[in-house]
């Protein structure tokens, strides 16, 4: 009798679970909990300031926030945060974060970042901070930003860049790569086609992507992973933390922002269909941009299941700037895993703290 009661007892708490997990996700969301300042603002950006509880390198950690997503994969659960963890190793943290963008900023493109607000933003941090140098992390869109920032900028004051997931031979990214190959294969037989497409003379309206269209993109991506986080949640209904996760993760992945149709002339018709990082240089309006002019310490990582951006598309960055500190490493997980996941946390985000310490300044 007593078994029953507690059978019943835990099918109706699931039920509950369920229930919640349906209608009220949002009270077992854990995201952005840690406590940080604004200390600059340009335009729609933000800066915000994780002040390191007992700080103990002089240069601080910067964060380039891809665009599309919001700040939650920075400070995804109070026990596993990214910027936590580093606040904690002794790094004051700065989070460059975007705002929301909409139809408005449809114009936006890839200058409009790697020489105007990163660029501006760096430098209210380096007067913040009171450190002529700082260490920069960029992952994913952001890691192609901060590659291209320091391209085109030569800055002295980044000691040390951490590019994480970003594609370089974009054609040798799997099947995504492959498609873009054919694809571009396939223009380059139309002359008109071509120069329509690469000319930048498509309206920014029919290529600006609202938010919904990127949270809907990201998980057709890798289909197979998403199903499986569904069965995970339905299988452990009784497990408060697969449950909290799930919660949290999920309102990360609905909550994406627009890509304005700019970023994605950049991003789509340059860096992925005609790849031209592959040979270390890209052209962006009046600007040759060469990778060979990056020269501080570079620590470059890939994810090992990584269905977006794979270890071939990542890895030719370590040869194709004149550092002489190149360090290369894959990552547990997939494009969000090598960010967020547990495995990342534990395997990889030690490695790069050391790494990082062993190129930062004591106070």
């Amino acid at each position: 009798m007593i078994q029953v009661k507690n059978k019943i007892a835990k099918q109706k708490s699931k039920l509950k679970n369920l229930s919640t997990s349906l209608f009220n996700s949002k009270s077992l969301v854990l995201s952005q909990t840690t406590p940080y300042e604004v200390i600059a603002e340009y335009k729609q950006t933000r800066v915000r300031y994780y002040a390191s509880p007992d700080k103990q390198y002089k240069e601080p950690l910067v964060f380039i926030a891809p665009l599309a997503i919001n700040m939650a994969i920075y400070d995804l659960y109070p026990y596993r945060s990214l910027v936590k963890h580093f606040q904690n190793s002794g790094f004051d943290v700065y989070l460059v974060e975007w705002g929301q963008y909409n139809y408005k900023d449809r114009f936006l493109n890839f200058m409009s970042f790697i020489d105007d607000a990163i660029p501006h933003c760096i430098e209210q941090i380096r007067q913040h901070s009171n450190s002529d140098e700082i260490s920069l992390h960029g992952w994913s869109m952001s890691g192609v930003f901060v590659m291209l920032y320091c391209a085109l900028h030569k800055p002295n004051q980044v000691k040390n860049l951490i590019v994480l997931g970003s594609p370089v031979d974009s054609h040798a990214s799997g099947r995504t790569g492959k498609l873009f190959q054919k694809a571009n294969q396939l223009i380059a037989k139309n002359k008109a086609l071509q120069n329509k497409i690469y000319s930048e003379t498509l309206p920014k309206s029919l290529i600006h992507t609202p938010g919904l269209l990127n949270a809907f993109g990201f998980k057709i991506i890798d289909p197979l992973g998403w199903i499986q986080s569904q069965k995970q949640l339905l299988l452990n209904l009784d497990n408060p933390e697969i449950l909290y996760e799930h919660a949290t993760m999920g309102h990360f992945l609905n909550r994406m922002i627009d890509y304005p149709g700019g970023i994605n002339q950049d991003m789509i018709f340059n860096v992925w269909l005609q790849n031209p990082l592959k040979n270390g240089v890209i052209q962006l309006q009046d600007k040759n941009i060469e990778l060979k002019n990056i020269e501080c310490s570079l620590l470059v990582g890939a994810g090992r299941n990584d269905q977006i951006v794979s270890e071939d598309a990542v890895k030719p960055l370590i040869e194709l700037t004149n550092s002489q500190d190149v360090t290369f490493t894959l990552i547990p997980g997939g494009h969000l895993g090598l960010m967020s996941s547990r495995a990342s946390a534990n395997e990889f985000w030690p490695f790069m703290t050391t790494w990082l310490k062993h190129r930062s300044s004591r106070i």
